[in-house]
């Protein structure tokens, strides 16, 4: 771990052996300086620059929060289980598993034409009522199709994956988060936290750290409304896997199955109210897992790069805290310009999934090396699983 000062609070970095290149630590040393900051700012080893707030930074608030740190897509995440197959289960034609998820999990900016029932009643359940306080409080954050997109991936560096562990066992991963409204209840409330500090007459180094403070109504809007896109985006992950493992089940050359015991779901963009080093704070995690003595988590590397399924050692330094990933190393428009798809075919080769322009942005070689970052971490947490994926499906 390096530590080091700045004009504002001092920052905690697990960055050896990896990049944390000047723009980033400018960006971390800008958070750093907020008046707001507990104790600390912890950096994690994927650590690269994002808008406003550093992706792979914790940063713990004392009476106030700021949106841009949470970001847009609120509550974006993992989830895994497990299944009770082998290696040697699983069919020959891989294509045929891809094509199989796909027909149940629209991806990139598709919907659901008509909502699966699981998702029907998962909104008429509770998200649906909530919702309709979320978009009373603020009208500018409604999306038309919040419930159709229920259930759906997105696109970027959103995923589903068929796994392999170092035991031979199988598993399913799904990456994912609040769709297009958690986008625009972050996009709101950005703007919103922008215009309040204008107003005031309040001047920041960085205008995406503008803040919302403690016992205001727009406060208080903002966390019901970030609550609910937690909500959603773990129910989303639920459901995607629900649909993909019923896709699989007995069928696309698949033996029948069920779950093993060991599943993950876990947000790593988000906010949540914490006690850390004597007080109660807000605590951000901008492209961070919480990673609490015992909690499992799931850390993925990229397209055709292994990912670890991780028990969490409770290190108080990091918050309680690990990466949530590999990390960018090229920003997407560095990757298009740099790599070819020959460099992808070969990056991922044995793995079944898409192998063209559409996805070149998120070829392993834009990521960091995923073992030099768990290396970086090795006091964060602890390895339980090591996968690789042999299905790889991208929006």
């Amino acid at each position: 771990m390096e530590v080091f000062e700045t004009a504002g609070r001092p920052v905690k970095a697990w960055v050896d052996g990896v990049e944390f290149d000047a723009g980033a630590r400018r960006q971390v040393e800008n958070i750093a300086s907020l008046p707001f900051i507990h104790d600390h700012v912890a950096v994690m080893p994927d650590v690269h620059v994002g808008k406003g707030a550093t992706v792979g930074s914790v940063i713990p608030t004392i009476g106030a929060i700021v949106p841009a740190a949470v970001g847009v897509d609120i509550g974006c995440g993992m989830i895994a289980q497990k299944l009770s197959l082998s290696a040697d289960d699983l069919p020959t034609d891989l294509r045929r598993v891809r094509d199989a998820i796909e027909k149940v999990i629209p991806v990139g900016k598709a919907s659901h034409r008509d909502a699966p029932a699981a998702a029907d009643r998962a909104w008429e359940a509770g998200l649906g009522e909530r919702y309709q306080e979320v978009v009373r409080r603020a009208p500018g954050v409604s999306a038309r199709n919040a419930r159709e997109q229920l259930g759906t991936m997105g696109g970027g560096n959103h995923f589903c994956e068929l796994c392999i562990d170092e035991r031979g066992g199988v598993w399913l991963v799904l990456h994912s988060g609040s769709r297009g409204a958690g986008n625009r209840i972050g996009q709101f409330y950005i703007e919103r936290a922008q215009r309040e500090l204008e107003r005031l007459g309040i001047k920041l180094v960085d205008r995406d750290l503008a803040h919302l403070t403690e016992h205001t109504p727009l406060f208080d809007d903002y966390v019901e409304a970030v609550g609910w896109a937690q909500d959603y985006a773990r129910t989303n992950r639920e459901l995607m896997m629900r649909h993909a493992l019923e896709a699989l089940n007995g069928k696309a050359g698949f033996p029948r199955f069920k779950r093993a015991e060991t599943v993950v779901n876990c947000h790593h963009n988000y906010v949540a109210r914490e006690r850390h080093f004597g007080a109660d704070v807000y605590v951000t995690r901008k492209g961070a897992v919480r990673a609490g003595l015992g909690e499992l988590g799931f850390i993925p590397g990229s397209m055709g790069a292994r990912s670890f399924v991780v028990r969490g050692l409770g290190n108080a330094e990091s918050f309680e805290s690990c990466s949530h990933g590999a990390g960018r190393r090229m920003s997407r428009g560095e990757a298009k310009s740099r790599l070819t798809l020959a460099d992808l075919k070969n990056q991922t080769h044995g793995v079944e999934c898409r192998k063209d322009a559409g996805v070149l942005d998120e070829a392993p070689a834009a990521y960091k090396d995923i073992d030099a970052v768990m290396e970086a971490q090795r006091d964060l947490v602890e390895i339980v699983h090591t996968l690789r994926q042999v299905v790889c499906i991208k929006g």
